[in-house]
This record gives C-alpha cells, sequence and structure tokens, in this order.
C-alpha cells in the first residue's frame, strides 16, 4: 500500500438535515445483510451528521449490532451506562491507548463494535483504526516467526482492593460458581487463591483469520499485557511493587518464556504508525469490523465521552 493508496474508513453523510430518524430509514433500508457485506468490504464505516443523541442512541445501535453482548471477561475499566452500552476505556487523557482488537485475548470475541460520540472533545481524542492485516506485514519477520507459537495471558483479579480490575467487575457477578461457569468452556485455567485473588491462564493464538475473507491479521494483545508497553518509568515503579507474576495482568510466549520488552515496542508503535484516525463530532457513530481493524485513542484535552457496544 503506497501513501498515496492509504486506505481510510467509508463515511456515510445525512442527505438531509441530519437526524437519527433518517439514519434509522437508511439502515432499515438496506437490511442487515447488506450492512454485513458493507462492512466486510470497507472495514469500518464512519457515519457523519446525523445528530444522534443519547436517548436515540438504543434505536439505531438495533440496527448496528444484531445482538448486543456485555462486557463479561473485559480487561480494561468502563462504566456501564446502557443496556450493553459502556464508557470506551476509562484511561488518563494525556496517554495513547495503543492499538488493539476487542477481546482479542479471549476465547471469543466481538465481531464488530460500535462507537458512539456523545461529547466531542475539546482538542485531539481521535479514535485510530489500523487495518489488522497491514499490521501483522509490517512487524518483522522475527517478531513475526517468535509468535508463531501463540501467548499465555495471566490476569490476577482481586476480591474487592487491590491493583488492576476486580474478579467482581470482570465477569460482572458476585458468585464464583458463575464465574467458573463461564471459564469451563474457555480453555482457560483458574486459581482462587488464599487472598481472594483470582488467577486465570489463558493460551491462545497470536493471529487469526476472518470467517469471511480468510485475511490473516495480526490478533494479540501482548503489547497491553506486557509491563514493557506500560514504558521505562511505569514498568520500573510497579516492578517494585510487585513481582512480574503478580502484576494484575502479564503475557509471555505459550512457552512460559519472556517475551523481550523490543518486540512489543516494535508491536506497539508499528500499530500506531499505520492507523488512520477517526475524529469525533457529537453525534456521530463509528462501526467497526473487529477482526479485520484494531482501534485506539489518541490523547485530548477538555471533555470527551464516547461510548462503546458489542455484538457477535
Amino acid at each position: 500500500m503506497t501513501q498515496t493508496d492509504i486506505w481510510t474508513p467509508l463515511e456515510i453523510e445525512t442527505e438531509g438535515l441530519g437526524s437519527a430518524n433518517e439514519l434509522v430509514d437508511r439502515l432499515t433500508a438496506m437490511g442487515p445483510e447488506a450492512l454485513t457485506r458493507l462492512l466486510t468490504e470497507e472495514k469500518a464505516l464512519v457515519f457523519r451528521g446525523f445528530e444522534v443523541t443519547p436517548e436515540q442512541l438504543d434505536g439505531v445501535l438495533d440496527l448496528l449490532l444484531p445482538h448486543r453482548l456485555a462486557y463479561v471477561h473485559g480487561n480494561s475499566p468502563r462504566t456501564k451506562v446502557g443496556s450493553n452500552v459502556y464508557t470506551s476505556t476509562e484511561y488518563p487523557q494525556e496517554y495513547t491507548i495503543s492499538m488493539h482488537n476487542e477481546m482479542s485475548y479471549a476465547h471469543a470475541w466481538p465481531a464488530r463494535l460500535a462507537f458512539y460520540c456523545q461529547v466531542q472533545p475539546g482538542g485531539g481524542g481521535a479514535t485510530p483504526v489500523v487495518d489488522a492485516a497491514l499490521w501483522l506485514a509490517s512487524l518483522d519477520a522475527e517478531v513475526r516467526e517468535a509468535f508463531a507459537g501463540g501467548v499465555r495471558y495471566v490476569q490476577n483479579l482481586h476480591e474487592g482492593y487491590g491493583f488492576g480490575k476486580s474478579w467482581q467487575d470482570t465477569f460482572e457477578t458476585t458468585s464464583r460458581e458463575e464465574v467458573e461457569a463461564f471459564l469451563a468452556p474457555t480453555g482457560a485455567t483458574w486459581e482462587w487463591r488464599a487472598d481472594g485473588t483470582l488467577r486465570v491462564t489463558a493460551l491462545r493464538p497470536a493471529t487469526t483469520r476472518h470467517p469471511v475473507t480468510g485475511t490473516e491479521v495480526w490478533f494479540n494483545q501482548a503489547d497491553q499485557w506486557h509491563p514493557g508497553g506500560l514504558g521505562d518509568d511505569t514498568a520500573t515503579a510497579l516492578a517494585q511493587i510487585l513481582p512480574e507474576d503478580e502484576l494484575p495482568q502479564n503475557v509471555t510466549f505459550a512457552d512460559g518464556s519472556p517475551i523481550p520488552a523490543e518486540y512489543v515496542l516494535q508491536i506497539r508503535d508499528r500499530g500506531l504508525e499505520h492507523a488512520v484516525d477517526v475524529d469525533w463530532r457529537t453525534g456521530d457513530l463509528l462501526l467497526i469490523d473487529n477482526v479485520l481493524l484494531g482501534h485506539g485513542r489518541r490523547p485530548f484535552t477538555g471533555d470527551r465521552r464516547v461510548l462503546v457496544a458489542m455484538s457477535d
């Protein structure tokens, strides 16, 4: 792909005065099968100028996401604000959130994501998206080969007080039995520890293929789970508090051997380098194929409120 042939999401703009009713009518006329084909072909769709309000959001999401999913086993901090609608990752606004495919560490992941801008940022705050096949191709052969055997994720989820998320927040339940019932078919192993911590370990592939196109894509969150992806100062501070295997989340190669920090930095930086920014205006929506595209967040100033929902 040349500099003059850069992929960008397809923008769909209002043809009238701009209203959620117009968007609902257009999506209804298109139908779910045509929408799926268009999304697979374009990878991402941006809906501009329809001025969707929070009160109208459910009706639009019902058409964009055929089966909204709960964010169970999600690892990032969010707040549930509606019917399986959540705030986007609540991470300090001065930091970049690196590229990732949602829940690529899990045994099952959402097929598509919809983002909704309730309050546009004062400055910055774009949602960058990256072609995950291009991301894979951009990595050095040495890195791709090293990850060929997959990765091993470890989560240490506290019971209510500690670093990171609790197991109750992660699985949206206070029942240990419900957690175990969720984990049992996932291929993960787990251990309830004496201090109330739940340790979950899972082996996952580093790449996957799109179920329709067959395209192989980079599909793991090694750079976000690895201490090296946090920056030297943060990683050093954490190392003084907790041993690596006690961190809220950690990742190794599938055989348990450590992943070099320079690998995760390359993964993080190449993803951001090839990303395309989607800027926000209040009322905009972004629909993405969660396998074909990774996404992240640029730093911002002022207010910003972007909501997200997911579908299988």
